[in-house]
């Protein structure tokens, strides 16, 4: 169902709100640039500053630009049970097509509490769900154990965005629950590593600047063109890296202002790149052809 490259595309703020104009145009380019779906309001959508009506207007603005030529798989996760249940809801009122399910970060529940958790939600909701389990943010791992319990339980739980950096997990959970069960990988830079070992796509960062490459390489390697999947990650692997010199939003975001898409604009607690790692970044983007 959600198969392929889905961009976690940015909130671009100018003047403190929301860019209504420059979350259209980069909504467009994603579309012309071929890619199956979006994901707003993710961390890479900067969820955690955004109050309850902000969040609804991007998504509610996503689903009208996306008009159906591209699917829209909501972050309306939370690591409060009734705040994920009350932005799903919406979500589904809305037209999102789906659901991106974080694990709930900061108070650290057990794995009968994850159950729960992604069950009460799954319960309150016809929209399929799509787990993230991305430890690294959270300080804790949806186990593999619990994704099949969630899958067996609630028919609506159809796949897991895994960012948990181990191809290992990825064939752990491809062995556990089977061929239809949708895992898309959560890090660019092992999009076709964990392809290999049965992901179906990837939740991308990188798209957002390069949507048609992600795209053609998500997309060559599933016609099993290896050689030219691998040529894409090769030259573009400098860029999955940099953009993230620093914590996800910023160094993308970098990138599409000097790429003279948006406004740099960020909400604390997150600022600006370092001078060092700006001048980075832009070497790289420069260098892989992304930017004159």
């Amino acid at each position: 169902m959600f198969t392929g490259t889905y961009t976690a595309i940015v909130t671009p703020f100018k003047n403190g709100a929301l860019d209504e104009a420059a979350l259209k145009r980069l909504i467009n380019l994603q579309i012309k640039g071929g890619v199956d779906g979006i994901v707003p309001v993710g961390t890479t959508g900067e969820s955690p500053t955004v109050d309850y009506e902000e969040h609804l207007e991007i998504i509610a603005l996503t689903v009208k630009c996306a008009a159906g030529k591209v699917k829209v798989l909501a972050g309306t996760g939370a690591n409060s049970t009734s705040e994920a249940i009350y932005l799903t809801r919406e979500a589904e009122k809305i037209g999102a097509d789906g659901s991106l399910q974080v694990a709930p970060y900061y108070n650290k529940p057990s794995q009968e509490g994850l159950f729960q958790h992604f069950r009460a939600i799954a319960r309150e909701t016809k929209l399929p769900i799509v787990l993230y389990s991305i430890p690294g943010r959270c300080g804790i791992e949806i186990g593999v154990e619990t994704v099949k319990r969630l899958a067996v339980e609630c028919k609506n739980i159809i796949g897991i965005k895994e960012a948990g950096g181990s191809c290992d997990r990825v064939s752990q959970l491809r062995a556990a629950l089977g061929p239809k069960f949708t895992i898309l990988s959560g890090d660019d830079s092992l999009t076709l590593p964990f392809m290999a070992v049965g992901a179906q796509g990837v939740i991308s960062v990188a798209s957002n600047v390069i949507p048609r490459e992600v795209s053609q390489m998500v997309g060559a390697f599933a016609r099993g063109d290896i050689k030219r999947a691998s040529q894409f990650h090769a030259k573009f692997y400098p860029v999955f890296k940099d953009l993230f010199l620093e914590t996800n939003p910023v160094p993308v975001k970098a990138a599409l202002a000097m790429m003279g898409f948006i406004e740099e604009e960020y909400r604390l607690p997150l600022v600006k790149m370092s001078d060092a790692n700006r001048a980075k970044l832009k070497a790289t983007l420069k260098a892989c052809e992304v930017m004159k």
